[in-house]
């Protein structure tokens, strides 16, 4: 029988706390655990912690909870059409972010030279954000 563990063990795991993994049952992205009879404790397996690492990594790869739960749903099967339309959506508006951050980089760079450049006056930096005066 595979090792059961305690919902602290699992979240420990998979590197969550705990109300994380209960914010994902919540959700219905975590299965709760069957309770079993004679025991007070709820268990987890060796799936659940697979499924929260699968639910961390689809994370840090940008996707929504709801793109997850499709992507849960979907679960290795054949509907690999679905999976690149999400990972290819998911891939676009990664690129957008990444554009929009570059944008910044550059304003701030431009912004950080004329503060470097102007020795008196009011600050470029500061200017730049404050609200104009319409």
């Amino acid at each position: 029988m595979a090792q059961e563990k305690t919902i602290a063990r699992l979240a420990e795991a998979a590197g969550v706390g705990v109300e994380t993994v209960r914010y994902y049952q919540r959700r219905g992205l975590m299965p709760s655990p069957k309770p079993r009879p004679g025991q007070s404790i709820r268990t987890y397996d060796e799936g659940h912690v697979e499924r929260l690492v699968f639910i961390r990594r689809a994370q840090s790869a940008g996707f929504s909870l709801e793109e997850i739960g499709e992507l849960l749903k979907l679960d290795r099967g054949d509907d690999r059409s679905r999976v690149r339309e999400l990972a290819r959506e998911r891939l676009a508006a990664l690129d957008a972010k990444i554009a929009e951050l570059e944008d910044a980089k550059q304003c701030l760079s431009r912004l950080l030279g004329a503060c470097h450049a102007r020795k008196s006056g009011p600050c470029p930096i500061i200017e730049a954000f404050a609200p104009s005066a319409d």
